[in-house]
């Protein structure tokens, strides 16, 4: 039977993005954004179950089998992966991302030169926003490590966990881990305010506090980055407003529309040499759109980055055909990704 560094091991010499233990299912391999099986028997529950707990310590241990999911990062012969080992219709299984050793600069990604604009500003909200596994969190923190690396600023992380390492280059980097530094998201961001940060990286916005209190701060001059799971940009007000309370939409509305810079929403789409690669919608903010979040619904935010290249503004459309244009992708990928495109 393989050990679970053996699949580790082999993992990094496959440029795989996520590794799956799963009982009734070989050991499977993401490559290119693809499933691949790597041996051609199944794997048993035991089986299954071993692999998986054998990346975990007795406490660990006891933890999942109270909680029945257990979340957490490894750092293993100088490489960093995020674990996820939890129960299976009651068989134990494992997801394993592996994740690169330095933060990707905003150049390697190929991101446009927006984003660079919107991480330089000096207050307000920068939201990046996607489905889940749409590379939200390295795009956050190339963001991270070009404010790091060409301004003299404070920038404080909260993160579920940490993934990506930073050393303190022209700026300073205080990463916080939620239960290891800090309580929770809104706790740490309530901490966050008085430790005379320039900017604040939240992992991701996930309940009503953590909202409010970030609105808040990027309202009275803190630049707030952060991370939000929605499927588009004229989704984002109906989803902000999904976590509010009776009542608050007006609040929230004006706090959004007093605060917000940006919106960087990004979708990774297969490329011909088999990777992935990032399609990025950006709205920029602008008097017409504050007013729309002040008085209308999202699904008008479209018309404004129709029109808005001027201000840096692309559609996905956009980014789909210039890729296209680069011969990055296929005509057939992004045929199908824009027929999915509202």
């Amino acid at each position: 039977m393989i050990t679970i560094q053996q699949v580790l091991e082999h993992a990094i010499n496959q440029n795989v993005t996520d590794i799956h233990i799963c009982a009734n299912a070989p050991v499977l391999f993401r490559i290119g954004g693809k499933l691949t099986p790597i041996c051609k028997e199944p794997l048993s529950a035991s089986q299954s179950k071993d692999l998986s707990l054998q990346l975990l310590d007795d406490r660990q241990k006891q933890q999942l089998s109270q909680a029945l999911d257990y979340d957490f990062m490894l750092a293993l012969d100088h490489n960093r992966y995020r674990v996820n080992v939890g129960y299976f219709n009651g068989t134990i299984g494992a997801t394993i991302r592996i994740l690169p050793t330095d933060p990707m600069t905003i150049e390697q990604l190929e991101l446009p030169e927006t984003v660079k604009t919107l991480a330089e500003r000096g207050k307000g909200l920068v939201l990046i926003t996607g489905s889940t596994s749409q590379g939200k969190t390295t795009t956050l923190t190339s963001m991270i490590d070009h404010i790091n690396t060409h301004f003299p600023k404070h920038i404080i992380t909260i993160e579920d966990p940490i993934e990506y390492l930073h050393t303190n280059k022209m700026g300073l980097v205080r990463q916080r881990e939620i239960l290891k530094d800090t309580q929770d998201f809104s706790s740490g961001l309530r901490a966050a305010l008085r430790q005379d940060p320039d900017i604040i990286a939240i992992g991701e916005m996930r309940d009503y506090e953590t909202i409010k209190i970030a609105l808040t701060a990027a309202e009275t001059g803190v630049l707030v980055l952060s991370t939000l799971h929605v499927i588009s940009i004229d989704k984002i007000l109906e989803r902000l407003f999904s976590y509010g309370r009776g009542g608050d939409e007006s609040q929230l509305r004006y706090l959004l529309a007093e605060s917000l810079q940006g919106i960087i929403h990004q979708e990774l789409v297969p490329t011909v040499d088999g990777s992935l690669h990032a399609a990025c919608e950006i709205l920029v903010m602008t008097n017409a759109a504050r007013n729309i979040i002040r008085r209308k619904g999202g699904y008008f935010l479209r018309n404004i980055i129709e029109t808005g290249r001027k201000h840096g503004m692309q559609t996905l459309a956009d980014s789909i055909g210039q890729l296209q244009n680069r011969g990055i992708i296929s005509e057939a990928i992004a045929t199908s990704v824009l027929a999915n495109y509202k």
